[in-house]
């Protein structure tokens, strides 16, 4: 059947003059827009000219083809049809099809009915969502867009689908994008506190062992020595120091056996004349853990910023929740609490980064060091490389050591074997001559 666009059949009607429906017809599920942008399609359409561009439709065949069916209809067909199952009536899909088969499948991993899911959101309530189930619900809360078409609809809500329905029950509550927000931070606030500030003792605690280790000292005192040493009546000699990165080029100055490099010289020198020192790595405990990328100043920096502004935004929700009503009563007084304890625990926070600053900064000038050139993290990964060489080269000075011992071992076994065998000779020589005498008496 096709439409007809003549005045001669049915009822006509253009875009811009609708008349009024005989009948109830089936309704189009669109996303209206109420206000047309300058330049587009819908703000020229608008225009008196070209409003003679939509083509006239019959409003009777229209009613014919697209009217709700009355409950007759329904049991005249049903009559006619002995024997016919009767359809179940479909869900109405006001959603965007593929949005909403992913939020049913989100719903399916939450378990808890919709009005207990919305009263645990309200009381911030994390032993009923976690973290992972709140960042779901944030991704599927409905859009502007989504909610006015909800809004708009009069038909029973019964036959909505699981998604629509969910939806309807987030409209409930104001601005629930919020405070699904506020909500998630609420339960990552003391892990991200707690981790910054694992992070920032680290620093400060590995700053205080290089700067307290004595061993450390000495060992550095030791370098210099030789340095000055292999550099005396040069221009690099008598120096009162060194730039900490020159401790990684130990390894680069060679004997002339080619063998053994200044770092095997000082571990040699060290485990033969100090040995207590050799262990001086245990006194920097936190300086390995310290050097690693993850937790930079700066970006520890970045994850405080973050903190605080988590905290500017649940003030932001506690204070335009005050109209609310009765819906969001404990939610704000669960939200109060919170805020008093964590206000606190960042003022800590902002306190123990400024004192951690000037821990790494300190360390950065105890090896006479610019913070601004060789900052904490480069004197720590320099540490940390040179305890791993340091060590290295202990470990190659005993495996020479060992070898030459059992070198030296081999080689007076065999001069004891070859002395045995001498002697067994020289016995067995002296036995033969002495017989050798017997038998001549005898013979005489």
């Amino acid at each position: 059947m096709s439409g007809s666009t003549s005045h001669g059949r049915g009822r006509g009607f253009t875009g811009s003059s609708i008349p009024p429906k005989k009948t109830s017809l089936k309704p189009l599920h669109w996303v209206k827009v109420t206000r047309a942008m300058q330049g587009s399609l819908w703000a020229d359409s608008q225009k008196q000219e070209n409003q003679s561009r939509a083509p006239e439709i019959d409003i009777s065949e229209l009613e014919s083809l697209f009217s709700v069916a009355s409950a007759s209809d329904g049991a005249n067909k049903v009559g006619g049809q002995r024997g016919s199952k009767i359809n179940k009536p479909e869900k109405v899909q006001l959603v965007d099809l593929r949005r909403a088969y992913n939020c049913e499948i989100m719903l399916t991993k939450v378990k808890i009915p919709l009005p207990d899911m919305i009263n645990a959101i309200l009381a911030l309530d994390s032993s009923a969502l976690d973290i992972d189930q709140v960042e779901n619900l944030i991704k599927f809360c409905p859009t502007k867009e989504e909610m006015e078409t909800l809004k708009n609809y009069n038909g029973d809500k019964e036959m909505l689908g699981k998604c629509e329905q969910f939806f309807l029950e987030l409209m409930k509550v104001p601005r629930v994008e919020a405070k699904l927000r506020v909500f998630a931070f609420t339960i990552t606030f003391s892990s991200q506190v707690k981790d910054l500030k694992s992070n920032l003792n680290t620093i400060s605690d590995a700053a205080r062992e290089v700067k307290e280790s004595l061993k450390l000292r000495q060992i550095m005192q030791t370098i210099l020595t030789l340095g000055n040493a292999l550099n005396q009546g040069t221009a690099r000699g008598s120096a009162v120091g060194f730039k900490l990165d020159s401790l990684l080029k130990l390894s680069d100055t060679r004997a002339r056996n080619n063998k053994m490099t200044l770092m095997h010289y000082l571990s040699k020198v060290v485990a033969e004349k100090m040995p207590e020192l050799l262990d001086f790595v245990k006194d920097l405990v936190h300086v390995e853990p310290a050097s690693k990328m993850c937790i930079q100043l700066k970006s520890l920096a970045e994850e405080m910023q973050a903190v605080s502004k988590g905290l500017e935004k649940v003030e932001q929700e506690l204070t335009a929740s005050e109209n609310d009503g009765a819906v969001s009563l404990g939610f704000r007084k669960v939200l109060k609490s919170f805020l008093d304890t964590a206000e606190a625990e960042v003022r800590s926070l902002i306190a123990l980064y400024s004192e951690v600053g000037r821990d790494a900064d300190s360390l950065s000038q105890y090896f006479g060091e610019d913070p601004a050139r060789c900052p904490f993290e480069q004197v720590t990964q320099i540490l940390v490389v040179f305890t791993k060489m340091f060590n290295k080269a202990c470990d190659e000075n005993e495996q020479q050591a060992d070898a030459e011992k059992k070198k030296l071992e081999k080689e007076a076994l065999k001069e004891q074997a070859a002395a045995n065998s001498l002697a067994r000779k020289e016995g067995v020589d002296a036995l033969r001559a002495k017989l050798n005498i017997r038998n001549q008496k005898h013979a005489s």
